[in-house]
């Protein structure tokens, strides 16, 4: 659906020839199993087998795996089924850190702060990261969601470099980003990844939600210390010169820009509707005990 969506509006007069919509395909490969049983027959090379039928797109980001017990969503995932992460349980007992630094909000530099490993050319640094993410077993993901036609489906992912991205940059985005324009962009984030995942990146909504995005990530700027081990991806340091924070304003430690005696005014402001549900229960209260009696 995703593919065919692109080529149609990239390409309009495009014409587009899918097996699983052919009769014939459909009448001679009723599921996986028929499939395996021709590429065995022909000797094509698969890297599915009967006892392990998973369905699996990989790409750079990530992996995914469903069918075959996976259909059972009470049945947990055998090791067996992963391919781009170590278990938790093997990954090594020392954590590994890295630095990343972001300009806009893009990645543009990873540095291994353990042995000096420095990458700055875009498909490096997220190689790079895919392995570290994979040694340290980091990225999995087992769930249901629900399709595009309203199927719920169980699948095990797996996105090791992704994951390590996704942490170190909403780090930095609590340091540098205005706190209302987080909050818009974050309620437009549901939004615009069912655009992405039902197929419509080449859509008028697309390019409307990616300017928004672009604009949000504006002063994105920065450096963020991960801690990859065991499973997580922990932010633990950042720093920004295109950032609000202020420490002085922040400090409980010295008196700084900001006057306490301010926020009495705004704390009575705000408790006036308070106070006047709190008497309208009381008074409703009272008149229900009356009536009562």
């Amino acid at each position: 659906m995703r593919f065919e969506l692109s080529y149609y509006a990239l390409n309009p007069e495009i014409k587009v020839l899918a097996p699983w919509k052919i009769r014939k395909f459909l009448d001679q490969f009723k599921g996986r199993p028929d499939m395996l049983a021709y590429a065995e027959k022909h000797g094509i090379p698969v890297t599915a087998t009967a006892s392990k039928p998973f369905s699996e797109d990989e790409n750079l980001l990530h992996i995914s795996h469903e069918a075959g017990i996976l259909e059972d969503p009470n049945h947990a995932a055998d090791e067996n089924v992963y391919s781009h992460t170590k278990s938790i349980a093997d990954a090594p007992n020392e954590a590994t850190t890295l630095t990343l630094t972001f300009e806009n909000g893009v990645p543009v530099k990873v540095e291994n702060k353990d042995n000096g490993t420095t990458k700055t050319d875009a498909l490096e640094i997220f190689e790079y990261l895919n392995e570290i993410g994979s040694e340290n077993g980091i990225g999995r993901l087992d769930m249901v969601e629900n399709r595009f036609v309203g199927i719920k489906s169980r699948g095990v992912y797996e996105t090791p470099g992704g994951t390590i991205l996704h942490n170190a940059l909403r780090d930095l985005e609590g340091l540098t980003m205005d706190k209302n324009v987080m909050r818009i962009r974050d309620m437009l984030a549901p939004q615009t990844a069912d655009v992405i995942y039902n197929g419509f990146w080449f859509s008028p909504e697309m390019d409307l939600l990616l300017t928004m995005v672009n604009k949000a990530q504006e002063f994105v700027n920065g450096t963020v210390d991960v801690q990859c081990l065991k499973g997580c991806a922990y932010p633990v340091a950042r720093a920004s010169e295109t950032t609000p924070y202020d420490a002085d304003f922040s400090s409980m430690d010295i008196e700084g820009g900001y006057n306490q005696e301010d926020a009495e005014g705004f704390i009575k402001i705000n408790a006036i509707r308070l106070m006047a549900n709190t008497k309208m229960m009381n008074k409703l209260g009272a008149n229900k005990a009356d009536k009562a009696a």
